[in-house]
């Protein structure tokens, strides 16, 4: 049996104010993980450019950014 399931089948044996403390444990889980996924996404964007401060870029001006067309 899945886990899913095996949850389900829990669940659907409690009292419904037992099954809504599990629905507020299980949206807390999913709201840490989004943390914890946004975090490392932050970390690897850091690592990527770490470097890239002491690079020379040229500078661009407002005309330079618009795109020719022929």
């Amino acid at each position: 049996m899945k886990t899913v399931d095996r949850i389900y089948e829990e669940a659907r044996a409690i009292p419904e104010t037992v099954q809504r403390e599990v629905l507020d444990f299980v949206e807390y889980l999913v709201h840490k993980l989004q943390k914890e996924n946004a975090g490392w996404s932050e970390l690897s964007v850091a690592a990527a450019l770490r470097g890239l401060e002491d690079e020379v870029w040229p500078e661009y001006r407002n005309e330079d950014m618009k795109e020719k067309w022929q």
